[in-house]
């Protein structure tokens, strides 16, 4: 459905899906790319993303063991596919999560429902390190938020706390490595707290969850 949308787009309208998705005028390969996407190779899903939380993630260099275990617990919000794991085959793309699609909307209104009821078929502890945008693509259902965690990662400067995004995403990957490295398997929200503290991390509790929602915390990194 959002394949064949974004293809449709690309092939009939270059101009109005650069515009749609917000690419510049270098950047008119990107749509040709998706104007052919039913036809171009495919690779495993982790070499196929690239930006600072993966490349923090460092995937290919990940102990075997650690690796085994990203491939079962790993799954990356994508605007196109709704969640893929990382061994899952995809070609290159472009689409983004707050991309509106003709004849769809946005990319919340497709998946809002598919993601958040497999999130809700996942077992154990679920650890949500997306972004604002793709969070709204699937939620973490009422349901299952009491094994859920949320992190938001603030730089400090001087005493000052903000977000960054380039600290923000570098931050969530390191997150992401060191959980899969460690030796514990946090099981509910206070142990992943005591898990991240444990990996280097300085962990705050952040605001009480209202109903229904996960357990949120801090990250705390020091400016650079």
């Amino acid at each position: 459905m959002v394949l064949d949308s974004l293809a449709r787009l690309c092939r009939v309208d270059p101009e109005g899906a650069a515009e749609a998705l917000g690419l510049g005028v270098r950047q008119g390969h990107e749509v040709g790319r998706n104007a052919a996407i039913k036809k171009a190779p495919c690779a495993p899903a982790l070499s196929v993303y690239s930006g600072v939380l993966f490349e923090a993630l460092e995937y290919s260099s990940l102990p075997a063991v650690a690796r085994r275990r990203a491939d079962r617990d790993i799954a990356v919000a994508s605007a196109l596919w709704g969640l893929v794991r990382p061994r899952d085959l995809i070609p290159h793309y472009r689409l983004s999560g707050s991309t509106s699609l003709p004849g769809l909307g946005t990319m919340s209104r497709v998946w809002h429902v598919p993601v958040s009821a497999a999130i809700e078929e996942e077992p154990g502890l679920i650890i949500d390190l997306r972004s604002g945008m793709y969070q709204a693509l699937g939620p973490v259902p009422a349901s299952c938020a009491d094994r859920a965690v949320t992190v938001r990662v603030l730089q400090e400067r001087d005493g000052t706390r903000s977000v960054v995004s380039h600290h923000n995403k570098s931050a969530k990957g390191r997150i992401a490595r060191a959980v899969l490295i460690s030796t514990a398997r946090p099981a509910t929200p206070a142990q992943f707290a005591d898990t991240l503290t444990g990996c280097g991390f300085s962990v705050e509790t952040g605001a009480p969850p209202r109903p229904g929602a996960a357990t949120g915390f801090d990250v705390i990194v020091a400016a650079d």
